[in-house]
């Protein structure tokens, strides 16, 4: 033959699948001289194999050794399926059936259903003559006869599963026949152990056989083998409980059942992993007994029990969770699971359980090969562990006081925390998928050799493979990146769901707040700070009632988060608010959803709900802000430019004054609740605050400008020029919560007629101050620090500005000044007005004289302006020490140095007092000193806005409030005192700095 014929004559296998060209095109000669099937038909069944190469192979094989075997599968359409199927996808049964050519035979029961539990019992006790609970022989043949029937049946599944048109979907009835036969196989094994023992085999250890008949021994399998979740091969994992009845007890004594009993663990386990003619089926790991490998083999129940309250680990109760009968005496077995049971469902109440759990999942990780990393489906980061951890602690922490979620199985678990609200629909969507895809490649991979392994292949060969016999994927990229993206899903999932903190905080729930539902709930409400248990009751039930599903999660919401509102400072209120927030949202899906998913948001919104009513009032009313405490991001000021942006894109879309207004004023007020939140939850610092209050409030300011002046001026007056210059702890951008806005306006008339102009500017000042008013959250443009205060006209022209302060200016009007900045408005015209400013603030020389007033008036401030019955002392603004103490020095140093000092040309407050320092104007260690009392009053002005949504300058001397503002400041609870004396200290520092250097 040519070599062109030749490449011609093998390009059919290459389009079936098989890479061994030339052995396959001898094998299939071969095979078919052997047993006069035709070749194509050999040809069409090859290319139906996940390796087509392997299955000739094997196949070729076997008709070397027993060409009638294969024939006789021939004969039967559904035994050559299955056998094409099974050596396909796997070495090892190619192996077996190799060593059992006659086995090939029982293929003819294989493909059509799964072999049932008794099936399976019965064929494997059938094969070692079993007859009440004794072989009929214990000799090694009894073993070999075991592992070969036990394969037998595998064989079985495996084509089933192979066969299946979608095996994703068969995993768990395949997986639950799996543990199924390894109960059976430990069944017959265990009555070949009871013939040994009692002297079917020389040197097994000769007991009589009365006493070994009436000596129970109950076979519990642990884990995969327990949930009915177990692979081709893997550990089955035990715990043997030796037993028996009363009499038994007293005619022979515990001692000798139990040691009856270790013979008889012993030779079962020997009988399914010793070395023997036939290979072994499978490791019996009993290692998860008490003290592991250290502790006694068999155990009696009390024994175990007694452990059990003593010493046993988190882990070992978690372990338990999966603990099922699955050979032996049933009765025992009952009498163990009803002992350890009740332990596994209150062990996540002991202290730090959660985070055990957590770290050893995070040690099993740690403890993986670096090089097997990327390839592990079980153990790594987004592998199967990874589900099953998670779907384990969040059974065992709800679990206390649930017990519709007490489920052995995976998915059957993740089923009953679905429908108890505890997991939502798409995570566990999710999961259950992944962990279908996950099992099948974990099921393929270990039967491609029948050897324990839970390593992904990673050559381009054996993913191809992979590939054809799990239906997953076309080619072995494709395998590859599904399971690459199955990994990063279930890391995502597992990790927001692993970690939640909602996780910790039930655990630590005491006994009697796990459910709200007792008669006892009143006290307990009221023990924990609720001031009025009764309200607190009927918000709970109003929330909490019916059959939905926002009620059933609200029900396993509420025990943790009544707990968070107790340790807030108004939970009560927390309460309530929480009670509106969720009426507004109704059944918003993501609501609830984020509270029990998310990393913290739902102890965070208990926080903010519980501290502060005037976050608790906004939220009423935006109540989609709920959102932003699921992403640490959300609650980061806007940028101004960002404001800017969507304030202009309101008045492009609303071409009417008041409903632009209401729209700007929806920005301001949704941008005022997320930076109050920010400042709760301490993601922004108090400069980062008070910039971003100016921000939101020049945005509002500029908004409200053009669009009044879009309705006030008529085209022909377009030319006017019209300004807004913030004065003022506005001026330099240090505004806190609640604080007014200081400004002065300034026009141009450029041509317009002066008289039209002075009233077009003083109608955009009414414009200006009637919409940006605001019942919910105030904004005051207040322009008292205008030219001759209340006195002077609300408006003035730039000229009659420059005019007024070069004849009448006063020393406090120039002191005013000193924080004027341009916010809104015509940008040249606020040039012009900040170049005539500069002038009047920064002169070369200030006279002595203006000196003195400032210092009288500064005097005047202190003695009249405080509010009738104010103790001076605690007034945050005009008390000794407090800001103006620090703004009335830093200023008087700008009056007298800027000029100079460059540097001090700023509206900033700490910025000019720094520059002070560095032009050596100010010692260091003084200026700390006020730095600090300035920045601690300013804290303390808004936490006190915000605690009681209410302005006011004055420290309250309530404790229960002075606690509150201090939990904002992120003191402790119960600092009332400390929040005090932290602040009467700062300013009497501050005050003694003041008093030298301004008097001085």
């Amino acid at each position: 033959m040519s070599a062109s014929d030749r490449s011609g004559s093998l390009t059919p296998l290459a389009r079936v699948g098989f890479s061994r060209l030339g052995d396959a095109e001898q094998l299939l000669d071969e095979l078919t001289e052997l047993t006069g099937i035709p070749r194509q038909e050999v040809l069409d069944s090859a290319a139906t194999a996940a390796d087509p190469d392997e299955a000739l192979h094997a196949v070729t094989k076997l008709a070397r050794r027993d060409d009638q075997a294969v024939q006789r599968a021939h004969r039967h359409a559904g035994a050559w399926r299955a056998m094409w199927a099974l050596l396909g996808a796997s070495t090892g049964f190619g192996d077996f059936f190799s060593r059992h050519p006659a086995e090939l035979d029982e293929l003819v029961h294989a493909g059509v259903r799964l072999p049932t539990e008794d099936e399976l019992r019965t064929s494997m006790l059938d094969a070692v003559g079993a007859v009440d609970g004794f072989a009929a022989e214990g000799g090694e043949s009894a073993w070999v006869s075991l592992r070969v029937r036990y394969r037998r049946l595998l064989a079985r599944i495996a084509a089933y599963d192979l066969l299946s048109p979608s095996p994703v979907d068969e995993i768990a009835a395949v997986s639950a026949r799996l543990a199924d036969a390894a109960g059976a196989a430990l069944e017959a094994s265990l009555a070949v152990a009871r013939t040994r023992v009692s002297g079917g085999a020389a040197g097994a250890g000769l007991f009589p056989r009365e006493q070994v008949a009436q000596t129970g021994l109950a076979v519990i399998g642990m884990g995969k083998t327990g949930a009915r979740e177990l692979n081709y091969v893997s550990d089955v994992d035990v715990i043997f409980v030796a037993g028996g009845s009363e009499q038994a007890m007293a005619d022979y004594g515990e001692s000798r059942i139990v040691d009856i009993a270790t013979r008889l663990a012993v030779q079962t386990m020997r009988g399914i992993s010793g070395v023997e003619i036939e290979p072994p089926l499978w490791e019996v790991d009993a290692n998860l007994r008490p003290e592991g490998k250290q502790g006694a083999l068999v155990r009696t129940v009390d024994s175990h029990v007694a452990y059990y309250e003593r010493w046993a680990k988190s882990w070992e109760f978690q372990a338990l969770l999966k603990a099922r009968p699955i050979a032996g005496d049933p009765a025992l077995a009952a009498q163990y699971i009803a002992a350890v049971q009740p332990k596994v469902w209150t062990s996540a109440a002991r202290e730090n359980f959660v985070d055990s759990v957590q770290r050893m999942r995070e040690r099993v990780t740690e403890h993986i090969p670096a090089s097997d990393i990327p390839y592990q489906l079980k153990l790594g980061p987004g592998g199967i562990r990874d589900i099953e951890f998670t779907v384990q602690l969040l059974q065992l922490v709800h679990g206390l006081s649930d017990d519709r979620i007490r489920q052995r199985g995976t998915l059957h678990a993740l089923d009953a925390l679905v429908a108890e609200g505890y997991i939502g629909r798409t995570e566990a969507s999710a999961f259950s998928r992944d962990y279908r895809v996950l099992r099948l490649l974990e099921h393929r991979v270990q039967l491609r050799h029948l050897r324990r392994t839970h390593l992904m292949p990673g050559r381009q060969d054996d993913l191809r493979v992979l590939a054809r016999a799990s239906g997953l994927a076309d080619t072995g990229q494709g395998v590859w990146d599904l399971w690459e993206s199955v990994k990063r899903e279930v890391r995502d999932i597992h990790v927001r769901l692993f970690y939640r903190p909602l996780l910790s905080a039930v655990a630590a729930l005491p006994a009697d707040e796990r459910v709200l539902s007792t008669e006892q709930a009143h006290d307990r409400l009221a023990a924990i700070g609720f001031a009025d248990p009764a309200g607190a009751l009927r918000h709970i039930a109003a929330l909490t009632s019916g059959l939905s599903r926002k009620a059933t999660i609200q029900r396993h919401l509420m025990p943790v988060m009544i707990r968070w509102f107790a340790d807030g400072v108004d939970p009560d209120y927390g309460l309530l608010a929480f009670r509106r927030l969720s009426e507004r949202l109704g059944d918003t899906h993501w609501f609830l959803r984020m509270l029990r998913d998310s990393s913290g948001a739902a102890e965070s919104l208990s926080r903010v709900l519980s501290g502060s009513r005037y976050v608790g009032e906004l939220m009423e009313w935006i109540p989609e802000s709920a959102a932003w405490l699921d992403d640490p991001e959300l609650l980061r000021p806007r940028s101004g430019l960002a404001l800017q942006e969507e304030a202009r894109a309101i008045q492009t879309r609303h071409a009417g004054l008041v409903d632009a207004m209401r729209a700007v004023r929806a920005l301001r007020r949704r941008e005022q609740l997320r930076l109050a939140l920010a400042a709760i939850l301490g993601a922004v610092t108090i400069e980062e605050v008070a910039e971003a209050l100016t921000t939101i409030t020049e945005v509002t300011i500029q908004a409200t400008l053009r669009a009044v002046r879009r309705d006030v001026v008529p085209p022909e007056d377009e030319s006017l020029d019209f300004s807004v210059i913030a004065m003022g702890r506005f001026g330099g951008a240090e505004l806190g919560f609640g604080s007014d806005a200081d400004v002065m306006y300034v026009y141009r008339a450029n041509g317009v007629d002066p008289q039209r102009a002075h009233e077009l500017a003083l109608k955009l000042v009414a414009g200006l101050r009637t919409h940006s008013e605001d019942h919910r959250v105030p904004l005051e443009l207040d322009a008292d620090l205008r030219p001759e205060g209340r006195n002077g006209p609300l408006a003035r022209s730039l000229d009659a500005y420059a005019e007024y302060y070069r004849r009448w200016a006063l020393s406090w009007e120039a002191q005013a000044l000193l924080r004027a900045r341009g916010v809104a408005g015509s940008v040249k015209l606020i040039r012009d007005f900040m170049e005539l400013a500069d002038q009047v603030r920064y002169p070369e020389k200030i006279d002595p004289t203006a000196v003195r007033e400032i210092k009288r008036i500064k005097a005047r401030v202190e003695s009249e302006r405080l509010p009738q019955g104010v103790d001076p002392s605690r007034h945050l603004k005009l008390g000794p020490g407090s800001l103006s103490d620090v703004e009335w020095l830093v200023q008087l140093l700008q009056l007298q140095h800027a000029h100079e000092v460059p540097a001090m040309r700023t509206t900033s407050t700490l910025d000019a007092l720094q520059a002070a320092v560095d032009a050596g104007l100010v010692p260091s260690n003084a200026a700390d000193r006020l730095a600090a009392a300035w920045r601690l009053a300013s804290r303390l002005r808004s936490a006190n806005t915000l605690l009681s949504g209410q302005t006011s300058d004055v420290l309250p001397v309530d404790r229960n409030r002075l606690d509150g503002i201090g939990r904002l400041l992120e003191y402790p609870p119960r600092s009332a005192t400390r929040v005090e004396e932290d602040y009467l200290g700062a300013t009497r520092r501050a005050r003694r700095v003041f008093e030298k250097l301004f008097y001085g």
